[in-house]
């Protein structure tokens, strides 16, 4: 007689963890946040321990019974900091559905964040003394109902409050909602559950073998991002080790203070999208380099944008000398849906990359870039897939090329899946597909989310999607990649994917060519995306029209002559790299292409801009 499968092991509530390091550390350090007061601070530290931050949390969960009841929403408008964790807790000791958002004063996003106030209903408004006004402000100007709002700081010397029974979440309770980015699409909140939260914070403990002996986490990621949430708050709370966050702001300043706490703190795990690494080694000095301790550092994730080989390079030589280890660098892949971490590269080998025959790649297959490819590899599906590439990575190289074919396509791997299955399918079909294809990424595991707030029917097509010959629903995540010797390569964004005369083009592909062709446009602010053919084309069939809309250096006004001679060489490059015809170049002031929340180019967003027209002020000479 078989023996039965046990069933598995019920998640505990970040709750029941928090409780936990209470009682067994109450005196250790939990929290720490390091703000710079001015230019030249070293840096002010302030600290929560475990029994310190319990309390806090409870004494919210306080405040917000009788006014909230369970299930109900309570929105985070707070800056960065120890009252963003507490607050969180807080929510989730009450069993209220947290709502990690930002305060009124972030530049450029009043709409969605109006948007999302609409969307969620919130009952009342966490933030702080110095942000209450604003907050207030803010709720009268957009005509969002008045809602109690609601401070997180406690009474200096105030009591402990009072150990009351609280009810312990259900693992399939909502805990929060994670808007996504709305880097392709309007934000919409994925219902992440107690659960959920646990099960994506074990997972990355494991990938990165996290102890609380050994273990730090630093972070400036913002707490209202599901990367910064997770790994700054929900890990260390699961794993009992400690935290160290900044302000996103503190960084953007000086890039080198987010080196220096690193340096700080042994064992460090970290994580920052690709631009990130790009800034850090421009912008930090040979004499700031000199200073920095970075051999104690476990692991540096990279990821929520597209991870370049050269980013990869140019980071680790900039800080070799520093005791950087390679394998330190961890190129990994993730989406909101799945809470956040889907695969990693963990830090025992140096980063994958693989250089790809870029005809292969463009018709959805991975051949390694002088492999010899066995006649009819494509036609052995009866069908050709999609391919393109964002989340993962790629990068053009001009190395390569031989007897006029386009040079190879270097593709950065992302690791396994982290406690999950993976698999790479049809997008059209839901077929698996064999190793070596591209198609869409599909995701299982116990850290998929509950689907999106108040939107059954696009929950079901993507939380509750089906594989030919699979058990179970599946997340569409419409993410394309492959699978490649063990390693999943993740190739592009399905709505992003761009098609001219049948073969498949990689957005990022086109912005690092224009970028690396024209001095004058600033690095990663720039976006290529298609749109109808200009009127007068006859054929219905016509291929979209290629635009990429870049913002120009600072300090560059390019004049009207210098933009039509930059249209040519970007053009020209593109052209002969990609075989593709760039239609137009729109050359726009610094921080006129629109970006998520999260940091990343939105496409969509600046696609639609540059439809209505509202991009063409900006990119006039002059303007």
């Amino acid at each position: 007689m078989p023996v039965p499968t046990p069933p598995p092991a019920r998640p505990v509530p970040l709750t029941e963890s928090l409780r936990r390091w209470s009682a067994e550390r109450g005196g250790q350090r939990a929290f720490t946040f390091v703000d710079y007061p001015d230019p030249d601070s070293p840096g002010r530290a302030r600290t929560l321990t475990w029994r310190r931050l319990d309390e806090h949390a409870r004494d919210i969960a306080l405040r917000l019974r009788g006014r909230v009841g369970p299930g109900e929403r309570a929105a985070l408008m707070l800056p960065q900091g120890l009252g963003y964790v507490a607050a969180f807790l807080g929510c989730l000791y009450a069993g209220v559905i947290a709502v990690p958002l930002f305060g009124p004063d972030l530049p450029g996003h009043a709409d969605r964040l109006a948007a999302v106030l609409g969307d969620c209903e919130p009952r009342c408004v966490l933030t702080d003394a110095a942000t209450a006004p604003a907050v207030d402000a803010f709720l009268a100007e957009h005509g969002i109902p008045p809602v109690p709002v609601l401070h997180v700081e406690r009474t200096p010397g105030a009591e402990p409050p009072p150990r009351i029974p609280w009810p312990t979440a259900d693992p399939e309770d909502i805990a929060y909602l994670q808007y996504t980015s709305g880097s392709t699409r309007v934000p919409a909140g994925v219902m992440i559950s107690h659960g959920n939260v646990v099960a994506n914070a074990q997972q990355a403990i494991d990938a990165f073998a996290a102890t609380p002996e050994d273990t730090t986490t630093v972070g400036w990621l913002p707490l209202f991002h599901d990367m910064g949430l997770v790994l700054s708050v929900a890990a260390p709370v699961v794993g009992g080790f400690p935290s160290v966050l900044t302000d996103p702001v503190a960084f953007l300043e000086q890039p080198v203070r987010w080196l220096r706490l690193l340096s700080t703190y042994r064992g460090a795990i970290s994580a920052a999208p690709n631009f990130a690494y790009d800034y850090c080694a421009a912008r930090i000095t040979a004499e700031q380099a000199a200073g920095l301790r970075l051999d104690g550092v476990r692991a540096l994730i990279n990821g929520s944008e597209p991870v370049r080989p050269g980013t990869v390079g140019r980071f680790h030589a900039a800080f070799a000398d520093a005791g950087l280890r390679p394998q330190a660098h961890c190129p990994s892949y993730g989406l909101a849906e799945a809470t956040v971490f889907a695969t990693t590269d963990p830090p025992t080998a140096p980063p994958r990359t693989l250089a790809c025959d870029a005809d292969a790649l463009a018709e959805g297959r991975i051949v390694p870039a002088g492999a010899e490819e066995h006649v009819g590899a494509a036609e052995a599906t009866g069908e050709r897939t999609p391919a393109g590439a964002a989340e993962g990575g790629s990068e053009r190289e001009a190395a390569g090329a031989v007897e006029g074919r386009p040079a190879p396509v270097t593709l950065v791997g992302c690791g396994i899946p982290v406690g999950q299955v993976l698999r790479i399918t049809d997008p059209r079909t839901g077929r698996p597909l064999p190793t070596g294809h591209v198609g869409e990424i599909r995701l299982r595991g116990p850290n998929i989310g509950l689907g999106y707030w108040k939107r059954a029917d696009r929950s079901a097509e993507s939380f509750a999607a089906r594989i030919t010959g699979e058990y179970g629903d599946w997340l569409r995540t419409g993410d394309l990649g492959a699978l490649h010797d063990g390693q999943v390569y993740v190739t592009g964004r399905l709505k992003d994917l761009l098609v001219v005369d049948g073969r498949n083009h990689y957005p990022q592909d086109l912005e690092e060519t224009v970028q690396a062709a024209l001095p004058v446009v600033r690095r990663d602010r720039l976006a290529v995306f298609a749109v109808p053919p200009a009127r007068g084309a006859r054929d219905a069939d016509a291929a979209p029209d290629i635009v990429a809309v870049a913002e120009y250096r600072r300090g560059a006004g390019p004049t009207a002559q210098d933009r039509t001679a930059a249209e040519g060489a970007a053009r020209a490059a593109v052209s002969a790299r990609h075989g593709v015809r760039l239609a137009r170049l729109v050359l726009v002031p610094p921080g006129a292409v629109p970006r998520t929340s999260s940091g990343k180019v939105s496409r969509s967003a600046c696609r639609d801009r540059y439809l209505t027209g509202s991009l063409a002020k900006e990119a006039a000479p002059g303007a």
